[in-house]
């Protein structure tokens, strides 16, 4: 079982702020909900309605220093002058005990994971249209109009990074895009290693194993 014992799948999703990243990712958790999702860390105030430890790990810039000297990060990122980063614990505990889990992060920090981590499942989601990704940063209201469109003028050099990613989702109807996440869970689940580390006793039993 030892060579399957490290078998978890690491789900990445990335995109632009505003294409409603996640949105999906807290439907796709409630959907799922034996599929963890790693907690970033970041040195930016929290926003209307963020909690501390659900939907980031908010902390100065010199612990995140420290964390960065003592290698605790698995990737990070410098975003609108805010940093970011994935604690490298949880990460490493949820795939050797062969359960799944979810990094929501930037097109940076998914090159780094990709690097560590060959076998990590990358999804980018896209916005319909640039006009459309301006109408849904202006009506969520979380951000001062400079933001905004420093967000926008950004977001043509994050989109042009999705070749990058595995699967594309396109984010113009909510429940179709959350449709096609799921299925990709799905299809990822059905893997030989994934099926092995869930059903050990049945693979024994049938003499699959060597």
């Amino acid at each position: 079982m030892d060579k399957y014992s490290d078998s978890g799948n690491i789900f990445v999703i990335t995109a632009p702020s505003g294409t409603g990243k996640s949105s999906l990712v807290k439907a796709l958790i409630k959907h799922f909900p034996s599929l963890s999702l790693s907690v970033s860390c970041t040195t930016r105030d929290p926003r209307p309605g963020e909690k501390e430890a659900q939907d980031y790990q908010y902390i100065t810039i010199e612990n995140f220093e420290k964390m960065l000297e003592k290698k605790m990060l698995l990737e990070w990122a410098k975003i609108h002058g805010n940093f970011y980063g994935t604690p490298r614990d949880s990460i490493d505990k949820a795939i050797l005990n062969g359960n799944d889990i979810l990094l929501e992060i930037d097109w940076q920090g998914t090159r780094q994971i990709k690097k560590n981590y060959p076998k990590a499942i990358t999804i980018f989601v896209l916005p319909p249209s640039i006009e459309e990704l301006k109408n849904r940063l202006i009506t969520r209201a979380q951000d001062q109009p400079q933001v905004i469109n420093k967000r926008l003028s950004g977001a043509s050099y994050e989109l042009a990074h999705a070749a990058e990613c595995e699967y594309i989702i396109i984010n113009e109807d909510f429940n179709v895009a959350l449709f096609e996440l799921v299925q990709i869970i799905n299809v990822s689940r059905l893997k030989f290693s994934s099926q092995a580390t869930r059903n050990f006793s049945l693979f024994y039993k049938l003499g699959i194993f060597d």
